[in-house]
C-alpha cells in the first residue's frame, strides 16, 4: 500500500476515533450531572453529542500523535446535586465507564475486519484498512483515555474523584489543585518528545522514560485485557497481552 495514502488514512482514522471516543465521554458527564440534580451542562448545550460542542483542538491534536489527550471540559455545579459526594462522585466517573464500554464494542468489529474481510481491489483495500484502523485507534484511545483520565491531576475525572472522597482541607487535595495541570502538561510534552525522539532520532532507550507510555501500556495490557481474552475466546484466538 502507499505509504503517503497509508498515512493519510491513519490521520484520518485517529480523527474519527477522537471523535468516537471523546464526544460520548463529554455527553456522558452531562447527562449524569443532569441525572445528579445539575442542569449547568445542559444550559450550556454540552448535554448533545455534536462534537462542535466539545472539541478542545490543541487536545484532540494531542491525542492523535501521542494517544494522550482531552476535551473540553464539561461545567457542572456539584452545590446543586441532590447528594453532593455521590453526584461528584458518579458525574465524574460517568466518562470513563463511557470509554470503556466503547473500547468493549469496538474490539470485536475490529476482528471482524482482521479475521474476515479480504479485498479484491484496492479501493477496497483501502476503505477497509480505513475501517480496521479506525475500530483499532477507537480501542486503544478509549483504553488510554479511560486511564489517563484516572490520573489525580486537575482538571481530570481522576481529581474529581479525590474531590468526592476528600474534605476541601485536605492538604494532598489542595496540591492536586493548584498544581495539577502543570503536571500534566510536564507529562505530555515529556511524552511527546521522548517517543519523537526516540523514533526519528532512534534512540530507543529513551522509550524507557515515557511515563505516560508505562500508562498506556497498562491501560492496553492490564486495563483492556479482559476486553481482548473475552472477546479472542470468542474468536478461536490466543488469549494474550495487548489483544491480536
Amino acid at each position: 500500500m502507499n505509504l503517503f495514502v497509508n498515512e493519510i488514512l491513519y490521520i484520518l482514522a485517529g480523527v474519527v476515533a477522537v471523535l468516537f471516543v471523546f464526544v460520548p465521554h463529554e455527553f456522558a458527564h452531562a447527562f449524569i450531572a443532569y441525572k445528579n440534580g445539575d442542569a449547568t451542562a445542559k444550559m450550556y448545550g454540552r448535554m448533545t453529542l455534536n462534537p462542535i460542542k466539545h472539541i478542545d483542538p490543541i487536545g484532540i491534536i494531542l491525542c492523535i500523535f501521542t494517544g494522550f489527550g482531552w476535551a473540553k471540559p464539561v461545567p457542572i455545579d456539584p452545590y446543586n446535586f441532590r447528594h453532593y459526594r455521590k453526584g461528584l462522585f458518579t458525574t465524574a466517573i460517568a466518562g470513563v465507564v463511557t470509554n470503556y464500554i466503547i473500547a468493549f464494542l469496538a474490539y470485536p468489529l475490529f476482528l471482524l475486519i482482521e479475521i474476515y474481510c479480504s479485498p479484491q481491489t484496492t479501493a477496497a483495500a483501502y476503505i477497509l484498512d480505513f475501517f480496521d484502523q479506525s475500530f483499532y485507534l477507537i480501542f486503544l484511545y478509549s483504553l488510554s483515555v479511560f486511564m489517563f483520565n484516572l490520573l489525580p491531576f486537575n482538571p481530570l475525572d481522576g481529581f474529581r474523584v479525590v474531590e468526592s472522597l476528600t474534605r476541601e482541607i485536605n492538604p494532598v487535595r489542595r496540591f492536586l489543585r493548584n498544581y495539577g495541570q502543570y503536571i500534566l502538561i510536564g507529562l505530555v510534552l515529556e511524552s511527546f518528545i521522548c517517543g519523537r525522539v526516540a523514533r526519528y532520532a532512534e534512540l530507543e532507550f529513551l522509550k524507557y522514560f515515557n511515563i505516560l507510555g508505562y500508562v498506556q501500556w497498562f491501560a492496553l495490557n492490564i486495563v483492556g485485557f479482559p476486553i481482548t481474552a473475552l472477546w479472542n475466546v470468542i474468536f478461536g484466538l490466543p488469549v494474550g497481552l495487548g489483544g491480536l
